[in-house]
């Protein structure tokens, strides 16, 4: 057992994830507010100290199941570079830093941060244990873990949530996560390898016709968002309504890597290295910048 080998346990490319808790802090235009930042910083590292930990938890499960993955054999634990006891004391070391690390925030929002993070780690829990291997309450479980995390921004930083960025961050979580599925089931279908137990409960014409429905309620979603009256009152522009093209772009740039190459096994791999997409996120960004803060 290595430091590396820990590292890679608790791997640390999956907390690009937790900068959901950021959206509060981007959309109510208090980026910039130092104070709000480092709560929304502490929030951050919190939640994803206690993501490595069920990081830790679902690889300890699954050991045996992904030594039959063809990339996930890999895995630290599942390869037998990290022991099992090892990996409940790091589990164990990382749930009591990030709880730790709220008692920087003023009270009453370290009190509810730890709340969320806290719901977060329970419901994460289950899904290790079981729920991962029921059809469709695994993807509904996923989507909401990150809604959580939305939550923890806003609570962290004492910021409003809106409906809106509840909603569009559960029908975008909810499209990543099937899209996932779908690489799992191309896997089983190509080497006969069972990714997680419940694969034969998912087939291939279902998943593209359920992306296809998220990806087109959320695209519509998305579009009300962007012209509703209180949304163009908040943010004092009616062009709220031109980042709609990026999320389209993206959106249809997505959907082709994983019809046609079968290559978001990760969607967090996928955001790293597709350049299409990240200038994609890179142009809404920038045009919700000028609109908000210019």
């Amino acid at each position: 057992m290595t430091l590396k080998s820990l590292i890679r346990l608790c791997r640390p490319k999956q907390w690009v994830k937790n900068l959901f808790v950021f959206l509060p802090l981007f959309f109510s235009g208090n980026l910039l507010n130092m104070p709000k930042l480092l709560g929304a910083a502490v929030a951050f590292a919190a939640f994803s100290l206690v993501s490595s930990a069920i990081y830790c938890l679902n690889d300890l499960r699954d050991a045996e199941a992904d030594r039959l993955h063809p990339t996930k054999r890999f895995r630290p634990v599942a390869s037998g570079e990290v022991g099992p006891k090892a990996c409940v004391v790091l589990m164990a070391l990382l749930c009591a830093a990030s709880f730790g690390l709220l008692t920087a925030l003023p009270r009453h929002q370290a009190g509810a941060t730890a709340g969320v993070i806290l719901i977060y780690l329970v419901m994460n829990i289950a899904y290790c244990m079981k729920l991962k291997s029921i059809a469709l309450v695994d993807v509904v479980v996923i989507s909401l873990g990150f809604v959580l995390r939305v939550v923890a921004g806003g609570v962290a930083t004492g910021i409003f949530i809106s409906h809106w960025i509840i909603i569009m961050t559960f029908l975008l979580a909810l499209f990543l996560a099937l899209s996932k599925r779908r690489d799992d089931i191309v896997i089983y279908n190509n080497t006969g390898v069972k990714a997680r137990r419940n694969i034969t409960r998912y087939n291939l014409e279902f998943m593209s016709q359920a992306t296809t429905l998220v990806a087109t309620v959320m695209l519509i979603s998305y579009i009300m968002y962007t012209v509703s009256p209180e949304v163009v009152e908040r943010f004092q522009s009616g062009l709220i309504y031109l980042t709609s093209l990026f999320v389209l772009i993206g959106l249809l740039r997505y959907m082709q890597l994983t019809v046609v190459d079968s290559s978001t096994g990760s969607p967090t791999r996928t955001l790293l290295r597709d350049r299409f997409i990240q200038l994609c996120l890179c142009g809404w960004i920038l045009t919700f910048v000028a609109i908000i803060y210019l």
